[in-house]
């Protein structure tokens, strides 16, 4: 029907002149037609291009995050080892440095790179071991010297302050080059070493930067700018925690403009802050127009930033129906050309262009797509199909995150040998029980395992993990649902019995100490092992503070050692204090 209606059309002396002068009007309007379509166009690109860069920055965010968070958290947990800090202490102690050894070697084998390293900063010596247990026996490798440019890795972390940072380091000494973990091990200010595991640079770059994306270059800086994982070894700047800002490999080097670099450090700092996830703006590099977007790494103290080819992602040339159909719009009559342009081409657009904004606003689910059979009606559905696709991928990062997010809450409060609550959980149960029941007296009780040492120098450290393993296990089976139960050290657990008096606090640490030394400890199904257990607990009055409870329970449990052990001891506040008397609490240092 349309081709026999154009052949009338043409066949008509009016119709012939009514096409000369829509030809004529075309022409007139064609310039600013095509101003208006690649104005269009080039705003549709960006937004759809700084879409993809925020969601492209979530995606780099979450995979860098998985593939370090659990090597900085076991980092963590470990430079928090009582072992490692006694150890650290006495380093000549020969008693001291086979449990160290034992407690490296255990966590070893938990670092997906299975290696670590371990300088004590009294003396600078280093100690590592590798995948291949290679150093088994022999873990000292050499003394750090404060003069040696190649140790100045160490000095300038332990001057950031507690916690772990991450540097990529080139190590001539291992020559290994990996993404290292190095964590501060302090006792108050006081610096006693660092302990760490590492990476591979190359196996970082291959799963987290080395991505095979059309137009899209990942990179991992530090808060100097100092690239620390490209795709391009040669950009990687080693050592970068020892060097001076001149002489470092920064991203702010790739820019061609003052301008740009001065913009790319405040993106940067606008996304350190929480209520920032995102930051993209186009800058120039190596004479292209590039779209940079940039998420910040809170955990591993790295920003994420990506360098994307907008042309490269997004063909214009899918634009290139819609200029045609501007073309044949305009030429069918000169009166209709304003209002079919309008409605057919601009509305449809503008459209198409608010479901850009609806989608860049959160909202994934595009319901009103345009039916049309043309090159609009074919783009507002493959927009709404994209739409659609990157509202999946969104739902499966969250879901990913959220999966992410529990397992760090589990690691964080939970204890990883018994899976029992660790001393942060504790401390939330037992805020949790005062704030439901705030007239209520909850006790507190405190179990140590007596002469646990022997067990561990007489059958090994795996047997005593069995005894711990068992013992939580054992009083665990005695709690109420309403109760808790944590691990509070290598041997020692604390319980809180909610809303109790002092009969049913005593009442439930006989039967603890029964339930531990009654039945004999059964070890890898071959011997048994006897171990005792000292209690010690009292009451809490309504809100009394944690610290002042837990000092009370300790010099409980401490005279309950000093009576012979195997024993219960309960304590009540002292008259006129909601703490511990100053006798009680030195005893419990003194325990400790």
């Amino acid at each position: 029907m349309g081709r026999d209606w154009r052949r009338r059309f043409v066949d008509s002396s009016l119709r012939t002149r009514v096409l000369v002068f829509v030809l004529a009007g075309f022409f007139v309007a064609a310039a600013p037609a095509y101003y208006a379509f690649n104005l269009i166009v080039e705003s549709t690109v960006v937004k759809l291009g700084t879409l993809f860069a925020e969601k492209q920055i979530l995606f780099d965010r979450y995979r860098g995050l998985g593939a370090l968070m659990r090597e900085v958290s076991l980092a963590e947990t470990l430079a928090r080892s009582p072992v490692i800090r006694d150890w650290a202490f006495d380093e000549n102690d020969p008693a001291r440095m086979r449990r160290g050894i034992a407690e490296l070697e255990h966590y070893r084998e938990a670092f997906a790179d299975h290696s670590y390293f371990f300088v004590v900063n009294a003396s600078g010596n280093y100690y590592f071991n590798d995948a291949a247990n290679s150093h088994a026996g022999s873990q000292f490798s050499y003394q750090l010297d404060p003069h040696d440019p190649a140790d100045q890795w160490y000095y300038s972390t332990i001057a950031l302050g507690q916690g772990c940072h991450l540097n990529v380091n080139n190590d001539l000494n291992l020559q290994v080059t990996k993404v290292w973990m190095n964590c501060v091990v302090r006792e108050g200010q006081n610096v006693l070493g660092m302990v760490g595991t590492g990476v591979d640079l190359t196996s970082f770059i291959r799963e987290v930067v080395d991505i095979p994306q059309v137009g899209v270059q990942s990179m991992f800086v530090d808060h100097s700018g100092a690239v620390q994982a490209h795709r391009d070894p040669r950009l990687v700047d080693f050592h970068s925690l020892t060097k001076s800002i001149a002489a470092k490999n920064t991203v702010f080097a790739l820019l061609d403009r003052p301008e740009d670099r001065e913009a790319l450090r405040a993106m940067m700092d606008a996304v350190t802050s929480p209520e920032v996830v995102v930051k993209s703006s186009f800058m120039d590099i190596e004479g292209k127009h590039m779209l940079v977007g940039v998420g910040y790494l809170d955990r591993l103290g790295w920003y994420n930033i990506s360098v994307m080819d907008v042309d490269a992602i997004i063909d214009r040339q899918l634009f290139l129906p819609i200029g045609l159909l501007l073309a044949v719009l305009m030429g069918t009559a000169a009166l209709l050309a304003a209002w079919l342009f309008k409605r057919q081409v601009l509305d449809r657009l503008a459209h198409v262009e608010r479901s850009v904004l609806q989608v860049r606003q959160g909202q994934s689910r595009i319901t009103d797509i345009d039916p049309g059979a043309d090159e609009i009606g074919r783009l507002s559905r493959a927009f709404a199909e994209m739409a659609g696709a990157v509202g999946d991928k969104r739902e499966m990062l969250e879901a990913m995150v959220r999966e992410r997010t529990m397992e760090l809450e589990a690691m964080a409060y939970r204890d990883p040998l018994t899976g029992i609550a660790n001393r942060r959980g504790f401390v939330l149960a037992f805020d949790d029980a005062r704030q439901q029941a705030a007239s209520a007296r909850p006790g507190v009780l405190v179990v140590d395992l007596d002469q646990f040492k022997q067990v561990n120098d007489t059958y090994g450290h795996h047997a005593g993990d069995q005894v711990v393993v068992e013992a939580a296990r054992r009083i665990g089976a005695l709690l109420r649902p309403q109760d808790a139960c944590a691990r509070w050290g290598g041997d020692e657990f604390i319980m809180l019995i909610a809303q109790c008096d002092g009969e049913t606090l005593e009442a439930v640490a006989n039967r603890v100490r029964q339930a531990i030394g009654d039945v004999p400890f059964r070890i890898d199904g071959q011997y048994d092992i006897s171990v005792a257990a000292s209690v010690g607990g009292t009451l809490a009055a309504p809100g009394d503070e944690i610290d002042d409870v837990v000092d009370l329970a300790d010099a409980a449990l401490y005279r309950a050692k000093g009576a012979g052990r195997n024993q219960v001891v309960l304590l009540g506040p002292r008259p006129g204090r909601s703490g511990v008397s100053r006798q009680d609490k030195a005893a419990a240092s003194a325990k400790r």
